[in-house]
């Protein structure tokens, strides 16, 4: 923020009860007013005091909340279909960055692409990880303005692949009449997930037009690529998003990690929205900012895992995994906690394809 200035109203008798803050953002100004009573409270701060988006890439804010519910008075709340599960603190603390090495031109394929792609977006973002021990500063200066750009332009990719698989697979079941083992739940999921992803940074943040166009235009773009992509080769598109996956659990780690050096202290009290107190179903004393990055890495390194699996399977005989119950319990499979997390098994493909095969009927 550049300046910051705060004016108090004259009142012709008693105390003044409110202040009135103007707040100079990256390009805009945003204004509230304060209860002085509220002042001394080290939770509060202007990103929760107000109902206008801090952070702001437009000059004001143009409507006063993004995706809100419909207008059906008798409707108390829509409930959900996919029920998230619930992350402990020790969950997600123990995730760590990760990487599959590629095995062959497939592999190769994916990744390649993955390198390209994440070049664009640092360069769109103005994100350049420093080595260790260096300091950045000028326009490669990460701020709590500049990471929820990326945050809010990742997303609103990320929920593109699994809407993707998830529909053609469904359309195949369709047109050739078969049952698709599963694996079209595990993918809407997944797009659903990311689309919350989404639903909860925009509660913090209101793009501009400029970061609409952008989303707009790669939404078109990656679309459409992708379609084509798993037409061709579904395994290839699900090891991309694994690789993909990859990057973002690095993207969120580094965030993490500013937060708790100090970097970012509009974020340091920032509370959770409401929509991702009751989507993740955060406990007391968990719903700050750096609470909210963690469960979304969690989410990430959760689709980094099922990518990676799903990418290991035949993709067209093999059942999904994560919707198995096995006729033998004692059968250990991946499952939708985070508990079982285990990078190294990307690499054992044999494991998934025999309890895959095992539960085949």
């Amino acid at each position: 923020m550049n300046t910051l200035s705060v004016r108090a109203p004259l009142r012709a008798a008693g105390k003044p009860q409110y202040l009135h803050l103007a707040v100079r953002t990256y390009s805009g100004v945003a204004a509230t007013t304060l209860n002085p009573a509220c002042r001394a409270n080290k939770r509060t701060s202007t990103f929760s005091l107000t109902s206008k988006r801090p952070i702001s890439s437009t000059p004001q804010n143009q409507i006063t909340d993004y995706f809100p519910p419909p207008k059906t008075p008798n409707v108390k709340e829509v409930q959900t279909a996919w029920v998230h599960p619930v992350y402990t603190e020790s969950q997600m603390r123990n995730i760590r960055i990760a990487h599959r090495q590629a095995s062959n031109w497939s592999d190769w394929v994916a990744l390649g692409t993955v390198r390209i792609f994440r070049w664009g977006m640092d360069t769109a973002t103005g994100y350049k990880h420093p080595k260790p021990g260096q300091e950045l500063s000028g326009i490669f200066k990460m701020t709590e303005h500049k990471w929820m750009n990326r945050f809010i332009f990742l997303e609103s990719v990320a929920g593109v692949p699994g809407m993707v698989g998830g529909m053609l697979r469904h359309l195949r079941s369709l047109r050739k009449m078969k049952r698709d083992n599963g694996w079209i739940e595990t993918l809407l999921e997944e797009a659903f997930n990311e689309r919350m992803h989404l639903l909860t940074f925009l509660k913090l943040a209101e793009p501009g037009w400029f970061m609409r166009l952008m989303v707009i235009a790669a939404q078109g773009v990656f679309f459409n690529g992708f379609f084509l992509a798993y037409l061709i080769s579904p395994r290839i598109c699900h090891r991309f998003v694994g690789y993909l996956e990859e990057e973002a659990v690095i993207t969120y780690t580094r965030a993490i990690e500013e937060l708790e050096a100090g970097k970012l202290p509009q974020w340091d009290d920032l509370d959770a929205p409401e929509i991702a107190i009751k989507y993740w179903q955060m406990p007391e004393g968990q719903r700050k900012m750096k609470d909210l990055l963690m469960f979304v890495r969690a989410d990430e390194a959760k689709h980094r895992e099922v990518n990676h699996t799903l990418a290991n399977l035949k993709q067209t005989f093999d059942p999904n995994p994560y919707q198995i119950e096995y006729t033998d319990p004692s059968i250990s499979h991946p499952t939708k906690g985070i508990d079982n997390l285990k990078p190294e098994g990307w690499d054992r493909k044999e494991i998934f394809v025999i309890e895959a095969k095992q539960a085949k009927p």
